[in-house]
């Protein structure tokens, strides 16, 4: 199987510098024998830096770099002279990136901006110096602080995709031909289920100037919230689109069943994913006619907004992107990031380099 660059799961290492300690040295000069206390203040310890880059879109630049140290502050030293602050260290992620403790699972921190910089790690504070000390009773203070230790931590970073309008169905619904019709985007197509192994990212052109963003995810198949099929590895990303269009075949037996199997897997993977906008498209609709259009509407659940088209003929995308837009841009559409989920056992204990995949028809094995 072809490998990929997309990586959205890294566990890595981060510690910050320790604080420069404080200078116990008394000014001492030819013709001033007891000067006093002269000692500068240590320097501060290099802090972990997290900040958003919208030019990434991937963590694999952090899989082969597993161990992030920040630089410690520099010592103080004699005429009242601080310690050279310790070297920040800067971490470089694409937005959308939520941090987790590797061992409590504690959510830390949510990157969604570009540009925007959340200090993972502080560092330790430099010690102060013996000139502080001074006092009328005790003029030559001989002790200086010593700076604050280091902190260590271990992380996870995981890359939860940005987008207005999530894909979700079966494999081979349709999803890779609509997001490679509607927008730039050239995700793999063929003929077989798993296509897709990484979500793809598509600017859907509207009127006026105006787009959105559509997200191609990984087909799910009954059984995904317990780990079967792509499993939980790739349902992440479903929580932070602002709408799921729910793409199920026009030759499906009981579209109904679909939609619901589908729904019910994201819902016992995270509840909060049933209050999402939701819309169903029937896709692959080139031979039906108005009749059978009728006649398979019956079948659809009443309580969901649905709508027919065709990816390869191009019918009714029109109406989609319509239908789509509206409803991203409708007030009522309330959208909620769900970025403080605690990590389960299964995520803590994974491992990002290659998992085993589990499908209807047997075992597939990806090398991540």
């Amino acid at each position: 199987m072809a490998e990929t660059n997309f990586v959205d799961y890294v566990k890595i290492t981060c510690r910050s510098g320790k604080g420069g300690a404080g200078s116990a040295h008394l000014h001492r000069a030819k013709y001033v024998p007891k000067g006093g206390p002269d000692g500068g203040d240590g320097g501060r310890g290099g802090h972990i830096i997290l900040r958003g880059n919208k030019n990434y879109w991937t963590l694999i630049h952090l899989k082969y770099e597993r161990h992030i140290f920040a630089g410690n502050g520099g010592n103080g030293s004699e005429n009242r002279s601080t310690g050279k602050n310790g070297e920040d260290r800067i971490i470089e992620v694409p937005c959308g990136t939520v941090v987790h403790d590797a061992v409590t699972g504690e959510y830390l921190c949510d990157i969604t901006e570009d540009k925007q910089e959340v200090i993972l790690l502080k560092g330790g504070r430099g010690g102060l110096g013996n000139w502080h000390f001074r006092t009328a009773t005790n003029q030559t203070p001989r002790y200086a602080q010593p700076g604050e230790p280091m902190i260590e931590r271990q992380v996870i970073l995981e890359l939860k995709v940005l987008g207005d309008v999530g894909l979700v169905g079966f494999p081979n619904a349709g999803k890779s031909t609509l997001l490679s019709v509607v927008s730039a985007a050239k995700p793999e197509i063929a003929d077989y289920p798993f296509t897709t192994l990484v979500p793809n990212l598509g600017i859907v052109e509207y009127r006026d100037n105006k787009s959105f963003c559509m997200a191609d995810i990984p087909g799910i198949i009954e059984g995904a919230s317990e780990g079967k099929g792509l499993g939980l590895r790739f349902l992440r990303h479903i929580e932070r689109n602002s709408i799921l269009l729910f793409l199920v075949p026009a030759d499906t037996e009981d579209p109904k069943h679909e939609y619901e199997v589908l729904l019910n897997e994201l819902v016992q993977y995270n509840p909060d994913l049933a209050d999402k906008r939701k819309i169903l498209a029937i896709s692959k609709c080139d031979m039906m006619d108005e009749t059978m259009m009728a006649q398979m509407e019956k079948l659809l659940p009443a309580d969901v907004p649905h709508i027919f088209f065709s990816s390869v003929s191009r019918w009714n995308l029109d109406a989609l992107k319509d239908l789509l837009w509206n409803t991203i841009n409708d007030p009522s559409n309330i959208v909620k990031n769900i970025t403080e989920r605690p990590l389960d056992a299964e995520h803590l204990n994974s491992d990002d380099s290659n998992e085993d995949i589990d499908n209807e028809e047997g075992d597939i094995e990806v090398d991540w």
